[in-house]
């Protein structure tokens, strides 16, 4: 099947492309890759991850050059074709030009074989490189529910219900029993009558004075003169006020309004995600989270965002730390909402 191929070593004849050739090939690659790998990194500010894969590719793109070149050189020359056109030919057109010359080199010698082989091996790489190569630089092309089903995160849950107001407490009513209410007489004839047996008071305690009379005086007052002046001042002064009742300090509190947003005290700043640098994708991602009583992050949730960029925001807030909130002397728990800005550098 792979007689007189590109990469065949016939029994009639010798390859075409010997080991010299591909051992410079192997060297312009290899050249190239670490010519990128150190000046890339001067043009642009990309990620090291990218700069290593920008320049496998141009490593391999000059290597099949050094290898194509090769080949036209040494096959023009057993064929005898000019060596000097055929190969500037394929310095100004590579691909093209290549293609040519197996037509060319097919037809002089007869032999279709050599040409048909490489040309349908060219066509079969350029399609499975261009079916992985578009998806990762026109990312806009793919289907747009496909896209959303693969990378982004599921939709988060809905907002609890916010909690009940606390019912105010009933009105006390209090019933003041008149005299006219006790001399009322009964309007049913109760079926039973409970007897209420009345216990005897205790007799007074008797408490002297110094320089009393001994058994007391009859209409004395308890306690003497220092006791009647003491229990008149005393009956007759108003009963302190209740203490002021204390306010109720709410465990969380929401950004908005008269609530000022929590101090951020530390916020590293997320790292850029790869693909999406090289798709050039830049936005915002909008959070909802739950400030702590002791300034973390909690109950992280997305509101908006692209797919590539919310795994790179999430993981930053996640390490933010805040000031804790304080009302009324005491922590509370802040519920707010967060913006991360991702923007390309140009």
């Amino acid at each position: 099947m792979f007689d007189d191929s590109l990469l065949d070593s016939s029994q009639r004849r010798a390859p075409v492309l010997t080991g010299t050739h591909w051992i410079i090939s192997i060297a312009v690659a290899a050249a190239i890759f670490f010519a990128g790998y150190f000046l890339l990194p001067m043009m642009s500010a990309n990620e090291t991850s990218v700069i290593v894969t920008q320049s496998v590719i141009l490593a391999i793109l000059f290597g099949a050059f050094a290898l194509g070149l090769g080949y036209v050189l040494s096959d023009a020359k057993r064929h005898g074709f000019n060596r000097i056109v055929w190969s500037l030919i394929f310095i100004v057109l590579p691909l093209v030009g290549f293609i040519i010359y197996l037509i060319y080199s097919a037809a002089k010698t007869g032999d279709w074989k050599r040409a048909t082989l490489p040309i349908a091996y060219i066509f079969e790489a350029l399609v499975i490189g261009g079916m992985i190569l578009v998806p990762l630089i026109y990312t806009e092309t793919l289907p747009k529910a496909q896209l959303m089903t693969f990378l982004s995160a599921p939709p988060p849950p809905p907002p609890p219900p916010p909690p009940p107001a606390a019912a105010a407490p009933a009105p006390r009513i209090i019933h003041r029993v008149s005299m006219e209410d006790i001399m009322r007489a009964p309007t049913v004839i109760p079926k039973t009558v409970t007897m209420v047996k009345e216990e005897p008071e205790p007799p007074p305690s008797a408490v002297g004075v110094v320089g009393g009379v001994p058994g007391g005086v009859p209409g004395g007052q308890m306690g003497g003169v220092l006791g009647g002046v003491l229990g008149g001042v005393m009956s007759s002064a108003p009963p302190p006020p209740p203490p002021p009742p204390r306010p109720q300090v709410p465990q969380r509190v929401r950004v908005g309004g008269q609530v000022e947003s929590a101090k951020l005290i530390f916020g590293p700043k997320p790292e850029y995600p790869p693909l999406a640098k090289m798709a050039r994708i830049q936005g915002e991602v909008r959070l909802d989270a739950l400030i702590s009583k002791d300034g973390t992050i909690e109950n992280l949730k997305v509101i908006s965002g692209h797919p590539l960029l919310v795994a790179s925001a999430m993981d930053a807030v996640k390490r933010w730390r805040y000031q804790p909130t304080l009302l009324n002397g005491e922590a509370v728990e802040v519920a707010t909402e967060i913006d991360v800005n991702f923007t390309l550098a140009e």
